[in-house]
């Protein structure tokens, strides 16, 4: 039995959906869960239900704005004290930022966006893709201790029978150290969506989309069914997007329940990046495009006559 850490982040009352990936997979190890701020209410009955021991609130000066210099220092001091084996965190902008940083001044190894896992006594296992995806490796982390593993968002799902169990709550302050650059503001973007990298259901559009106006009719649709919007690099580089929805190699890599692929021809470096989908339904002109090759559902036709339609419907079901 190993002693884990799950550093997790918040978004608004609740916990990222990939810390509880990773506890569903940490079932019978000793896990405790840490984040910079305080736990919401909701937050901490989630992570009690999924198996968390433990759950650790963080505060102290200059954390109140993500600093990576800050944060690595601060969890340093904490992870130190609290003798584990391991420390996880989901393979998000800050996770994959972060962990790398810890890693290092542990001078321990790193498993990095796995996208399975198996724990054998304390012996770690992970599965990561490679060359985008066209092959896997296993690895294996020995060495000083604690291991640092970051994991893919919307991998390895969610435990279907979560268990109902209290976790005992702590607050502990920490130190940011000496930093040589203290984050005054971050502007935030101004949609409340999930992250590509996080979403359940993408709809993303390709250079078809013609011009930047024309993603209003994928944000209705976006909207109907509670999904995030991606774009193509063709689209991005036609200025109709920005890079922040890109999906690809040179993009986001995603891995969504449902993936709606609009106008999308499919490019190799597209499919490395949304290639893991659940489910990928495409929509396009050309019945020879290489994205029906990989799509579970194709459409040939015209976005801007399919899509509208398809929003209707979803509506129509959906009760809105």
């Amino acid at each position: 039995m190993a002693k884990i850490l799950v550093f997790t982040e918040l978004h608004g009352t609740h916990v990222k959906g990939v810390t509880l990936e990773i506890l569903g997979k940490l079932s019978g190890h000793t896990v405790e869960i840490a984040t910079i701020g305080k736990f919401p209410t909701e937050a901490a009955t989630e992570l009690a239900k999924f198996g968390a021991a433990k759950i650790h609130s963080l505060a102290g000066a200059n954390l109140d704005k993500y600093s990576p210099e800050g944060y690595s220092n601060a969890l340093h001091g904490f992870i130190s004290k609290g003798a584990y084996d391991y420390v996880f965190a989901g393979a998000t902008s800050l996770g994959k930022d972060l962990l790398p940083r810890l890693a290092t001044k542990f001078d321990a190894g790193m498993a990095s966006e796995v996208t399975n896992f198996t724990m054998e006594g304390d012996k770690f296992f992970g599965t990561r893709p490679l060359f985008a995806g066209k092959c896997f490796a296993k690895v294996e982390l020995s060495g000083p201790k604690p291991h640092f593993v970051t994991v893919r968002p919307n991998a390895l799902g969610l435990n279907p029978n979560p268990t109902s169990g209290a976790a005992a709550a702590s607050d502990s302050t920490v130190d940011a150290g000496a930093m040589k650059a203290i984050i005054q503001e971050i502007l935030k973007g101004a949609s409340e969506k999930l992250d590509l990298t996080e979403a359940n259901i993408i709809v993303s559009g390709g250079r078809a989309m013609k011009e930047a106006a024309n993603f209003k009719i994928l944000d209705e649709l976006a909207n109907v069914i509670g999904a995030t919007v991606g774009a193509s690099r063709a689209a991005v580089d036609s200025g109709f997007a920005p890079h922040a929805m890109q999906v690809g190699q040179t993009g986001k890599t995603v891995a969504p329940t449902l993936y709606i692929a609009c106008g999308i021809s499919g490019a190799i470096q597209h499919l490395a990046g949304m290639r893991t989908s659940k489910v990928i339904v495409a929509i396009n002109t050309d019945p020879d495009a290489p994205i029906f090759t990989k799509a579970d559902y194709g459409i040939v036709g015209d976005l801007f006559q399919i899509v509208p339609l398809l929003t209707q419907e979803f509506k129509n079901l959906l009760g809105k």
